[in-house]
């Protein structure tokens, strides 16, 4: 079987003793800071250009306070999102396990519900615009998510279902552990790396696209409801080559299936991945006519 080996890389970039105690900087934090990073400066080009508004929703040191409600909400939304959506009974009957956010479990649609009601709770309590700055918020939001994807490779995390095609991947550790008939090497599909082309590399072309080129910013609700919309089917679809968290699989749900009717079913991921095409779909149609943010 044709297969590309695990790249020799490690989660950390380098670590150090202070005191008796390992410090690290690891990838995954390098991709939410510099995602996070990216995500406010080109905000703030965006409020510095004058062709793309009649009256700017947000000045910049009101960017700057939003930076910080953002990175609660995306630090608390996607831990309670993980805890919740994949494994409550487990954190549930050991609570303090929530706070050790170190040894991992994000969650993607928990970290998104976060950052909404947290901009939510900030634009009312700044009375700025809260469509326009979901608009800004979906603008930059594939940086941080083509970066996150890269990490959970490096991290040999959230691989994908078995494969034989030949740009399957060995990932090393339990990467094995739900090959049937393999022992030693098993492939894999780089299901981090299709996400990181979907939802981090096309999804942001077209967001970035849509507010500097395509003038979408003059119908609140649009860019936002097109990056809901797209994400929500990105990952819909990678769901079915992406290995399912593994106290959904067993033997007589293999292919890990958390939500069943008749023989038909969805992954956690693609059921928590239908609302947000809908709603996002909602927005763009729903879309209001060119006009002043500021109304």
């Amino acid at each position: 079987m044709s297969y590309i080996p695990f790249p020799p890389v490690t989660p950390e970039i380098f670590s150090i003793e202070v005191f008796g105690m390992t410090l690290a900087l690891r990838w995954y934090a390098l991709a939410y800071i510099t995602g996070l990073m990216a995500g406010w400066w080109l905000i703030r080009q965006a409020l510095r250009t004058p062709r793309l508004w009649t009256v700017p929703p947000m000045r910049e040191d009101q960017l700057e306070r939003l930076l910080t409600w953002v990175i609660v909400g995306v630090i608390l939304g996607g831990r309670l999102g993980y805890v919740f959506f994949y494994q409550p009974a487990q954190y549930l009957a050991n609570p303090v396990m929530i706070l050790r956010v170190w040894e991992g479990g994000m969650s993607f649609h928990g970290g998104f519900l976060g950052v909404v009601a947290a901009g939510l709770i900030f634009c009312r309590l700044e009375k700025i615009p809260a469509l326009t700055t979901g608009d800004l918020f979906a603008s930059v939001a594939p940086i941080g998510l083509g970066l996150g994807r890269l990490a959970n490779f490096v991290n040999a995390e959230l691989w994908g279902r078995p494969t034989d095609l030949p740009w399957g991947v060995a990932f090393p550790g339990d990467a094995a552990q739900f090959c049937p008939g393999v022992l030693t090497i098993c492939a894999r599909h780089p299901s981090q790396i299709y996400e990181a082309l979907l939802e981090g590399l096309l999804l942001g072309a077209i967001v970035l696209w849509a507010v500097w080129r395509g003038g979408w910013l003059s119908r609140p609700g649009k860019v936002m409801g097109t990056f809901i919309a797209a994400y929500g089917i990105a990952r819909f679809l990678v769901e079915f080559v992406r290995q399912p968290d593994a106290q959904f699989v067993s033997d007589g749900n293999p292919l890990g299936l958390a939500w069943q009717i008749h023989g038909w079913g969805l992954t956690q991921g693609q059921a928590l991945s239908l609302p947000m095409i809908v709603v996002g779909l909602w927005f763009v149609i729903k879309a209001r006519q060119p006009h002043s943010v500021a109304a």
